[in-house]
């Protein structure tokens, strides 16, 4: 075990350990966006900054390992100013309306104010090639967690990763070729790890177009999935009696939420009754 110090509070952790996991055992919370447990750090973010001492630069708290007799401050204005502007510029330059409830809470808590550098949004067509969801990069973030969730942490496949450089930078398959001739096998894990709506059912997507998508009358049922003898645990999501969409808790030891394509997409042999 380690001893360092965050926030003036001394804390021990695994010497394997990040300032972020460090963090979580004295219950400070640090926003995350490209960070999620069950996917490798990408430092993609830099949404969850702190201040090491004697470091000239911010580290990214989710994977700068700690150090003994490390003195790591969380709350500062410097890092606060940072994580501020991160947000900003986020989104000026996307569409956060379907984030997640995290991140928009992260927007309030830190006063960001993305409409002062507003009017560099990029709309773009939303991408439907398929039945099963669609994608619509005006909302992403390139926060990459799709790309490792199809990539060596789940599912490996690895038919999407990220293109072009700089403003140019994109996630794409192959050639920036459709989906249904990509080397994607539609598991869905990438709508699972994504927040910002950015990778959406088709299910959801059609809903919202017609206005019939509403949250506050859904229910969340979990229950196995019924087509083979791994044990799956599927959250439904239920909305007039109609399963919705289909997702899978994190903290579940078999899924760790993942799923095939079965579980995620294979549902609607339930309303043909």
């Amino acid at each position: 075990m380690i001893q360092l110090t965050i926030d003036e509070r001394p804390v021990a952790a695994p010497q394997d350990a990040t300032i972020l996991q460090a963090c979580n055992v004295l219950g400070v919370e640090t926003p995350t966006l490209c960070y999620l447990k069950t996917l490798t750090p990408v430092n993609a973010c830099r949404l969850c900054v702190v201040e090491v001492e004697g470091s000239r630069a911010l580290a990214p708290a989710c994977s700068r390992k700690v150090e003994p007799g490390m003195v790591v401050r969380t709350n500062t204005e410097r890092v606060r100013h940072s994580r501020r502007l991160v947000l900003e510029l986020l989104g000026s330059s996307v569409d956060l309306s379907l984030a997640s409830a995290d991140l928009k809470r992260y927007m309030r808590d830190y006063g960001a104010q993305p409409e002062r550098l507003a009017g560099a949004t990029v709309a773009q067509p939303v991408k439907i090639d398929n039945d099963l969801y669609v994608r619509d990069y005006s909302r992403c973030v390139l926060c990459y967690k799709c790309v490792e969730a199809c990539g060596t942490d789940a599912q490996n496949t690895f038919a999407i990763a990220v293109a072009g450089r700089g403003f140019d930078a994109r996630i794409s398959t192959e050639s920036d070729r459709p989906l249904p001739d990509s080397a994607c096998v539609y598991c869905g894990n990438c709508i699972g790890v994504c927040p910002t709506g950015a990778l959406m059912f088709k299910s959801e997507h059609d809903m919202r177009q017609s206005g019939a998508w509403d949250e506050s009358k859904q229910k969340v049922t979990d229950t196995i999935c019924p087509y083979c003898g791994v044990g799956c645990t599927l959250q439904l999501h239920v909305q007039d009696n109609t399963i919705v969409r289909v997702m899978s808790p994190l903290d579940h030891d078999v899924t760790r939420g993942h799923l095939c394509i079965k579980g995620r997409f294979g549902w609607q042999f339930v309303q043909n009754r």
